[in-house]
């Protein structure tokens, strides 16, 4: 009796654990495109995603239903197409987008968990200023750019030049510990080290790689510029893109053409990788914490970006456009032991959206579907890679400038539609860097039509 009695002893710590709310670590990583280590990158460096993706699932065909800061996060935080939520404009205020869920009788992700008894926690860039304190039981404050600066205090451009854009890249001359990033882990940290007697959600948005591309110097010397991989490029690629496509290369930002010839290209690679490398190790202080901490047993991690950055591809240094380099961006979903997160780790193929966080994050945490979002669950997946999964997603950029369009991605083929009739249609299996578009060929025109109504199919109102 002795004995058994010992054993239920044992067990039902356990027991308890597993039936405890998980917490949600959740770390947004703005305008990181797909060149982090474990992607397969040759000269990034970047250990601490690397060993993330090692623990979880990484899913290598996610994409951004807007390739804008704004609008991303506004669809991830909302689980809506930012179409959906109906904007004037190109309205991006955090107040409109609460407001705007409000007015659909939905909720915010964390507000949703909130409402069913979780901690919520945010500091750096989540929505794309801020993140309303009313859904919030703590918040940390979103950090700023930190440019380079001089004695009194005004911006220094050092390579590049715009009204319009941040682009500028040169090492930072300020403290390292002065830097919005550095005190958004400082203060992430802090939260994994207190006592919460509810499961959290902590989100932790990091600006990095987002330009200006100015972090420490010993971040460069990590990287020769000479030595870098270019990445694909093609000078001619333009010949068969519509002049609507072309109208989405935004001219606040550096032509590949014009950094081939000032020879800037491999230093913009050097500052961009630098801040992979910057932003890794403020995500490695905050995995560390956790891992110090008594919630690293049952705490999921989420880690995700906005959107891709061209990086040369198509003759620009940007975000903004429909093909694939900006469409993509990196997802990494870790399950903790008490979800037996050991069995299910590796990478998935299977194409997902960003849009699919949201009813993800209340699968995983045991909390009743929000009906009113769109996406799916990926759950399914995380659990057994073989599932079948038919979920094409949708891209798009529209403003009220009469520019942009739709585009939607299948396991296969990408297809863009501009807001002029104009068509774009990409075979991934054979053309990975989209330099072929197969719309004006007759011999595609049975795939172009199956893609079109797929795209029409897709498209919410």
């Amino acid at each position: 009796m002795k004995t058994i009695l010992l054993t239920l002893l044992a067990i039902i710590p356990s027991a308890f654990c597993f039936a405890e709310k998980p917490n949600v670590l959740f770390i947004s990583v703005d305008d990181l495109n797909d060149w982090a280590g474990y992607r397969g990158h040759p000269d990034a460096i970047s250990p601490n995603m690397d060993r993330l993706a090692k623990k979880g699932t990484w899913f290598s065909q996610a994409y951004c239903q807007y390739p804008v800061c704004g609008p991303s996060r506004a669809s991830v935080m909302s689980g809506l197409y930012f179409h959906q939520l109906k904007p004037d404009r190109l309205q991006v205020k955090d107040n409109f987008v609460e407001e705007r869920v409000e007015s659909m009788g939905s909720e915010l992700l964390h507000g949703y968990l909130k409402n069913h008894g979780y901690k919520t926690m945010a500091v750096g860039k989540i929505l794309h200023r801020h993140l309303p304190d009313k859904n919030l039981n703590m918040s940390g404050g979103r950090g700023k750019w930190d440019h380079n600066r001089d004695e009194n205090g005004k911006q220094i451009e050092s390579n590049w030049n715009s009204s319009k854009t941040l682009t500028d890249w040169a090492a930072y001359t300020g403290k390292e510990s002065e830097m919005s990033d550095s005190k958004a882990a400082d203060w992430a940290v802090e939260r994994l080290q207190k006592k919460h007697t509810k499961p959290f959600m902590l989100m932790v948005g990091f600006l990095r790689p987002h330009t200006p591309w100015h972090v420490p110097q010993k971040y460069f010397d990590m990287y020769d510029p000479k030595k870098l991989s270019l990445p694909a490029y093609k000078d001619d690629d333009f010949n068969d893109i519509p002049e609507a496509g072309q109208e989405l290369i935004n001219d606040g930002y550096p032509r590949t053409e014009w950094a081939k010839k000032e020879n800037q290209w491999q230093n913009i690679l050097q500052s961009y990788l630098a801040s992979i490398t910057f932003v890794d190790s403020k995500i490695g202080q905050v995995l560390d914490a956790l891992d110090a901490s008594p919630y690293r047993d049952n705490t999921i991690v989420v880690l995700w970006s906005d959107h891709g950055y061209h990086l040369g591809e198509k003759n620009t240094f940007q975000k903004h456009t429909l093909w694939e380099r900006s469409a993509l961006a990196p997802v990494i979903i870790s399950l903790p032991p008490s979800m037996e997160g050991e069995k299910y780790r590796g990478k998935t193929d299977a194409v997902v959206g960003l849009i699919d966080l949201y009813p993800t994050i209340l699968d995983l945490c045991g909390l009743p579907a929000n009906d009113k979002v769109s996406g799916h669950s990926l759950k399914p997946l995380i659990l057994n890679r073989e599932t079948e999964w038919n979920h094409p997603t949708l891209t798009y950029r529209d403003n009220s400038e009469d520019i942009g369009g739709r585009s939607i991605r299948d396991q296969r083929y990408r297809y863009i539609e501009y807001h002029d009739g104009s068509q774009e249609l990409y075979d991934h299996e054979t053309d990975p860097n989209e330099w072929t578009n197969l719309a004006p060929d007759p011999a595609h025109e049975s795939r172009l039509k199956a893609m079109k109504q797929k795209l029409a199919d897709h498209h919410i109102e």
